[in-house]
């Protein structure tokens, strides 16, 4: 793997790491369900789905964008970890069916969203 691959992953991850931070914050809702990480993973299967149908194609997508955009601004911004840990402390809370919800909100509405992402590219 090249140096300048690892790079664009770099500067891309830190993007996406500050954008969700500004995200999550603005969205934040201490001890309710978690919103703020439900919709980062939404925009973010969106985007992917996005970048990908408009980039799969394009030189500078397999050159840099893939690794600037898709691997390092989008990993840095999407959230299953925290997704992951939520789900965990809303069982914990002793709430399975705001889990369960969460979990089925999650998976199903990110896939439609990416997929819908790469219908709008026409591809």
């Amino acid at each position: 793997m090249a140096v300048s691959s690892i790079l664009w992953v770099a500067l891309g991850g830190g993007l996406g790491a500050v954008a969700r931070l500004l995200v999550g914050t603005w969205l934040a809702t201490p001890g309710r369900f978690p919103w703020a990480t439900l919709f980062i993973n939404i925009a973010g299967s969106f985007g992917i789905g996005l970048l990908f149908g408009y980039g799969q194609h394009q030189p500078w997508f397999e050159q840099w964008g893939r690794y600037l955009l898709m691997t390092g601004m989008l990993g840095g911004f999407t959230t299953f970890s925290a997704f992951s840990l939520e789900t965990v402390a809303l069982v914990e809370a002793g709430r399975p069916l705001a889990a369960g919800a969460y979990v089925l909100a999650s998976v199903m509405v990110c896939i439609g969203a990416a997929w819908i992402g790469l219908r709008l590219t026409g591809n």
